[in-house]
């Protein structure tokens, strides 16, 4: 177990690298880069600038859009694009630059703020926003956490749930009905669903009924918020969430309630079940101390990673149309802006979260069952 673990965390690093470098490669020779994007601007407010007098970036004698050279090195220094290609590739990964020239080289070697990139946990500072990646990330990361760890566990709870109730009762009405249910909701999209809901209970003058709150996940700045009660702010937090949550999670239900459904039928159809109950073993005993803890196993394969990930999930269109802001709304801008940082940092940062949560999974397999022996297989 000790070898084969050393064997996986040895292997995500190249496994990092290689998701980093092909991202890298393709961010560098995209159209549409920092300097790109500022000379667009340039252009779209050539009249605006004429008309303040301006003309600063571009230098006397210059069209619109033409950026004066000595303005562009210094573009060019402030999106770190004056470096060589193969010095901005390695600095994405790690870098030496002492900050005291005249510092001992040992003392100046081992202090980590002389260190930069993604393999000492340094992402850099947005191009654009003034912040670093870190920052960034903390700041989006409630409204992401908010909906990644509440569906986690009401998609779990409910679907674990569903799916023993439809296995017993399998071939029912209740079984028919519910799949019915689970299906109508696994085809209709989340946005979809969103837009449906703004319209007939949004905030405008149309709706039926004005239950889902204009934006965000709480109403922080509203005159005398601060003074409502702890019971006001929860009530008001699961009314901005219930929307979005429920658009959410309605599609993800129907994978796992038929998995759990599947995976308890498989195993209620084998010996060993027919061996209990032909010993006089109460049912709920032979349901929920035999056959639940043996059909929990194929539900173990996306746990770990579903865990992980609750907390950095994000959905763009959903964002956009509750107007939250998170991760997903994040990812999105910083690839149109071309926000290298940010899109690198954050690439990298859920792929790790993805690799550690394949390693765990296979872990949890060893865990629930004791059949499984990585020791034996490598034999």
């Amino acid at each position: 177990m000790t070898a084969y673990i050393i064997r996986r965390l040895l292997l995500m690093l190249p496994t990092l690298i290689g998701i980093v470098t092909i991202t890298f490669i393709a961010t560098q020779f995209v159209p549409g880069g920092p300097i790109d994007q500022m000379k667009s601007l340039l252009r779209g407010h050539g009249s605006t600038l004429t008309e303040a007098g301006g003309g600063a970036m571009t230098g006397p004698g210059k069209k619109f859009g033409e950026i004066d050279p000595k303005h562009m090195e210094a573009l060019k220094k402030i999106y770190h694009l004056d470096r060589p290609l193969w010095e901005r590739y390695l600095r994405t990964f790690l870098w030496y630059s002492p900050k005291n020239k005249t510092a001992p080289f040992m003392e100046s070697f081992f202090d980590h703020d002389n260190w930069e990139g993604f393999l000492v946990l340094k992402f850099g500072n947005s191009f654009y926003r003034n912040k670093s990646v870190l920052e960034l990330i903390k700041e989006k990361l409630p409204v992401s956490a908010s909906l990644g760890v509440t569906s986690f566990f009401l998609t779990y709870t409910i679907c674990i749930i569903l799916g023993i109730a439809k296995a017993v009762k399998h071939g029912t009405r209740f079984d028919t009905a519910t799949s019915l249910i689970v299906l109508i909701g696994y085809s209709v999209p989340g946005f979809v669903l969103a837009i449906f809901i703004i319209v007939l209970f949004g905030p405008g003058d149309g709706a039926i009924a004005h239950l889902v709150p204009i934006a965000g996940l709480t109403s922080a700045g509203t005159p005398g918020y601060e003074s409502w009660s702890a019971w006001e702010k929860l009530t008001d937090y699961l009314q901005h969430l219930a929307a979005p949550l429920l658009c959410y999670v309605l599609g993800g239900f129907a994978t796992l309630t038929l998995l759990t459904k599947n995976a308890f039928l498989e195993e209620m159809r084998k010996q060993y079940v027919l061996t209990a109950r032909a010993k006089g073993l109460p049912e709920k005993r032979v349901l929920f101390k035999h056959v639940l803890k043996n059909s929990l196993i194929p539900l173990v394969t996306g746990f770990p990673i579903a865990f992980l990930a609750m907390f950095f999930s994000g959905s763009l269109l959903l964002e956009q149309i509750f107007t939250l802001d998170g991760l997903g709304l994040l990812s999105y801008q910083a690839v149109i802006q071309r926000d290298y940082p940010i899109v690198l940092g954050t690439l990298f940062i859920f792929s790790l979260m993805a690799l550690i949560g394949q390693l765990l999974t296979d872990l949890s397999y060893v865990l629930i069952d004791k059949r499984i022996s990585f020791d034996e297989s490598q034999g």
